[in-house]
This record gives C-alpha cells, structure tokens and sequence, in this order.
C-alpha cells in the first residue's frame, strides 16, 4: 500500500469549556470534539456545543460524538453547530450512521472498538471499514466496558497492514506516546489522523486526570509530538 505523505490531523476531544477550545485552536488542532453522550463525564449539552463551537475560526471543525441517539436527536443537534461532523460510538449500524446523517448528507466518522491484548488481532477492521464505507473516516479506540476507550491504548502492531480506508488513531494516547502511534499506524492506511481526550487533560492532586478540563500545556507537547511522527515518516514513510 502507497503510505500517505503529509500532515497528520489532529483532534482535540471531550471539551467542556472555553479556554480549552482556545488552547487547542492556538496549539493547532484541526477538529474539536464535543461528547453529547449524557453518561460521559464530558458530556455538553447541543446548547453549549453550539455556544463552544462559535469561538472556532475557519477550518477547525466541531466534531459531535453520539452514543445509540435516536436520528432525530442526532440530526437536531447537528443542525445546531454548523459544519460539524457527526461521530458515532455506540451500536449503530451502516443504515443508522446514514438515517442520523440525512442519507449521508452529513459527513460521519464511526468508531471501532479494538479489543485490548492479543486479541486485537482477532477485530476484522477491512471487514468493518468495508461496512461502514460511507463513513468519512474510522475511529481507533480500545474496547472497554461502556463506550469510549477509557484511557486506554490497544496493541497497534496487531493491526493489519493493508486498510484501504481513512483512519483516526485514538485510545489512549499522550505526548508521550503518540509518535509511536503514527509512525505505525499510518503506513497501514490511506491516511491518519489523531484524536485525544484524556490524554491531554489536567491532573488532579491524586494523580489522576480531571475529566473535561484540558491542559494547554500538555496539547502543545501532544502536538509537538505529532509533527515528530511526520518528521520521521518523511524520511522513511514505509516505516513500521
């Protein structure tokens, strides 16, 4: 397969409040994520999506994440923040994606769940990349209990080497791990982009990360480390 050259993208997700979505627009993201699943500790209304989503310049695009909403719900949302793309994390099938998105008027991105361990290899991604083929893009992220990754990063290497698909790597990464992330993955694909949560959020006085809130400082080392990986693969753009 022809490893894709260029820039990596990159998505800021699960903002909540507005010096995020400014930290993250002067650090260079090229897409915000806003989760409207009501069980996430994320979770924003379409309300305050739309209020967030009004401080983004030109080509930064608001992503909306939706878990098993009804189309109805999803297209009303939608239609509050112009521009956005919908993202899909729960069991909605191909027909869904496409009755949530106007018969995919509205571009979409559809997430996988790749098991954790060595079991990842047992996850048919070309098979589910075939299915979902309306979608803009497909999501990388670990499947753990309920829906979202969790923090947590799946064995990359396990993936097959031959996805003739759009890819957006996700789960678990931080500045630290990143590069490794594309300097992987993205040979494998048409193309990649990067998507990141808690990974780039504050930590609290217990060590752990404060759900929601973003660290300016850690999105500039997680994009810092983004343009490492594009560095390397320039030089070696087969590498894996």
């Amino acid at each position: 397969m022809q490893a894709t050259a260029g820039r990596t993208r990159i998505k800021i997700c699960g903002l909540t409040r507005e010096q995020d979505v400014d930290a993250a627009v002067a650090a260079g993201a090229d897409a915000i994520g806003f989760v409207l699943y009501p069980a996430s500790p994320r979770a924003v209304t379409a309300e305050r999506a739309a209020e967030l989503a009004r401080r983004l310049p030109a080509f930064v695009t608001p992503v909306l994440l939706f878990v098993n909403e009804p189309p109805a719900q999803v297209m009303a949302a939608c239609g509050k923040v112009p521009g956005a793309i919908a993202q899909f994390h729960g069991d909605e099938t191909p027909e869904q994606c496409l009755a949530s998105t106007g018969g995919g008027e509205r571009s979409f991105l559809r997430a996988a769940r790749i098991p954790l361990g060595d079991a990842a290899v047992q996850f048919d991604l070309v098979e589910y990349a075939h299915r979902y083929s309306h979608a803009k893009a497909i999501l990388l992220d670990a499947h753990v209990e309920g829906f979202g990754g969790g923090g947590k990063a799946f064995n990359w290497s396990l993936l097959p080497t031959n996805v003739a698909s759009h890819l957006v790597l996700s789960g678990g990464l931080t500045p630290a791990n990143v590069t490794d992330g594309i300097v992987q993955v993205r040979p494998r694909c048409l193309s990649l982009a990067v998507d990141v949560s808690s990974g780039v959020e504050r930590t609290g006085a217990d060590g752990k990360a404060i759900k929601g809130t973003k660290d300016a400082e850690k999105i500039q080392q997680f994009v810092a480390a983004v343009r490492a990986a594009d560095t390397l693969l320039a030089k070696n753009p087969f590498h894996v």
